[in-house]
């Protein structure tokens, strides 16, 4: 039986796979990232690791394999068991293991284990479908501000009324006073002319500017129009209830077993002797391969159940374990 396939389904699903008598894998939950000095968009994803020191059956492993594999419980733990063992001698022999889609187990030289994991799977089912992408820099174009625009419209005006007031030759020759009197009436004219024409001068500068100051807003204006969306049907809201049962309204997701009978009278049996001890047992109900389950009690973390599980090892049952509902 490959149990790495069984292993990377549940990595989906929780932060912790425990093969028993070897060790656990870990998921943590990692944020995305955008690396601007590269350009690079990486989704959200669950970053994987080993800890060779949780090897305790907590029973999630073999519970999927016995629903999976319809089989018993038993048989999916002794199954475990098997693989266990060759990942072992492959491990000793190899110096190396490597796991399908999760990653690669080696041996140092003081016989610990290193391991690597595969960065090609994201266990992270929210992130389905989004991959790391590289997106090129955008480039701007450098504008003008407006009043270098306005400065530049003005130089060129002054420019072209220079030659208005050297249009009198200097070297021609004056031969008598009337030429004076003619050239003195074509200065007034001029200086006319130009209190008339400057102020015309003025109003084009002025419209110009009116031009470029209306085709920069617009250009804004697309642009914020073209960055701004608007959802027309927007998802309904989705209303989730919570069932309850007749000793708590929440249902918790860690229980310790005390045992799963066929007959209800000996699960009744069993749980008067977990109650007369002080336990806050609970028989669930008939499940799909007709047993009775009987708890020694529900939590909330896995965390408070591994405490009292290992008390409950040490002063009543060696075989308890902890089972683990998803909500």
């Amino acid at each position: 039986m490959k149990i790495e396939l069984y292993i990377a389904q549940l990595l989906y699903r929780y932060q912790c796979v425990t093969l028993p008598g070897f060790g656990a894998f870990l998921a943590e939950i990692q944020s995305a990232q955008l690396l601007e000095s590269s350009h690079s968009f990486f989704p959200p994803k669950k970053t994987i690791s080993f800890n060779p020191h949780i090897k305790n059956n907590d029973g999630l492993l073999a519970n999927h394999i016995a629903q999976t594999e319809k089989t018993s419980y038993d048989y999916a733990v002794s199954a475990i068991e098997y693989e266990v063992l060759n990942w072992k001698k492959a491990l000793h022999e190899n110096r190396t293991l490597s796991i399908k889609n999760i990653g690669i187990l080696n041996l140092n030289t003081e016989n610990n284990i290193l391991f690597t994991p595969n960065e090609q799977t994201n266990y992270n089912a929210k992130s389905f479908g989004l991959t790391t992408f590289v997106s090129p820099a955008i480039k701007r174009e450098i504008e003008l501000p407006k009043t270098e625009v306005i400065a530049e419209i003005q130089k060129t005006v002054i420019e072209e009324e220079k030659p208005l007031f050297n249009f009198i030759p200097e070297t021609e020759t004056r031969k008598n006073n009337s030429y004076l009197k003619y050239a003195a009436v074509f200065v007034v004219g001029l200086a006319v002319a130009g209190s008339v024409g400057y102020p015309l001068y003025q109003n084009q500068i002025a419209s110009e500017t009116l031009l470029v100051e209306t085709a920069v807003q617009k250009k804004v204006q697309n642009k914020i129009q073209e960055a701004t969306f608007f959802i027309q049907t927007p998802i309904p809201a989705v209303t989730l209830s919570l069932k309850s049962d007749s000793k708590e309204a929440v249902k918790l997701p860690y229980h310790i077993m005390a045992g799963a009978f066929r007959s209800e009278a000996n699960a009744q049996k069993r749980y008067n002797q977990l109650v007369a001890k002080g336990y806050d047992a609970r028989v669930l109900g008939v499940n799909k391969n007709g047993y009775y389950p009987v708890l020694y009690g529900s939590y909330s973390t896995f965390a408070e159940a591994e405490k009292d599980k290992k008390e409950i090892i040490e002063t009543d049952n060696p075989q308890a374990w902890i089972l683990i509902q998803s909500l």
